[in-house]
């Protein structure tokens, strides 16, 4: 007797991280979160993507670098640039930049981040790293400055393009997104966090 065709079964997409570091609470070190925040606020995503502000988590993001196979990092990285300047590093190039220079303690806790989920065997298989050049490390609770403000809406169109190679399609809101659905709350997100900044100054 002849063996009965097999279907082949239907690949299950890749499991995408989208996520931003950084501390919104130190100027420019919250580039990361801030580009974070304006993707989520600017596009609707697949089922296998996921969304996240990581903050200043450290150790505690291991856990969502094991239940994903691509990973998506905005953060603020000094280069050594001008300010604002955006550089794409990928893969092992990676951990170089993470912890050439350390500027806050989220960095270094990314660096252990991606060593503890290598030894985990849950390294992602691809990684791209969106780094924004800072201007001020230096200015407790001031919003970001204008030379990396004004570069996140380029992060994002860069991270289109890293997420389209990997084959995820994003689609542009129609409809503001709901408050309850943003990113992080009313009192810190980018646009209250900087009219309360005005307010004090």
């Amino acid at each position: 007797m002849s063996e009965p065709l097999m279907t082949p079964q239907p690949q299950s997409p890749p499991r995408v991280l989208v996520l931003g570091i950084g501390n919104i609470l130190w100027a420019d070190e919250g580039f990361g979160v801030r580009a974070v925040e304006a993707f989520h606020r600017t596009y609707q995503v697949p089922a296998n993507v996921t969304v996240l502000d990581g903050g200043t988590q450290g150790l505690y993001l291991v856990n969502f670098l094991q239940e994903h196979e691509l990973l998506l990092v905005f953060d603020a990285i000094d280069y050594g640039l001008p300010p604002g300047t955006l550089k794409l590093v990928r893969d092992d190039e990676v951990p170089k930049f993470t912890g050439a220079k350390k500027m806050s303690l989220h960095q270094t806790g990314f660096q252990d981040v991606l060593s503890a989920a290598d030894l985990l065997g849950a390294a992602p298989r691809a990684l791209a790293l969106i780094g924004c050049q800072p201007q001020d490390l230096e200015n407790w609770g001031g919003a970001l400055t204008a030379p990396v403000k004004d570069r996140i809406a380029d992060a994002l169109a860069l991270a289109c393009e890293v997420l389209a190679e990997w084959g995820v399609a994003l689609t542009p809101r129609a409809v503001p997104l709901d408050p309850a659905e943003r990113l992080l709350g009313n009192d810190i997100d980018h646009d209250h966090y900087e009219r309360q900044q005005g307010a004090v100054a």
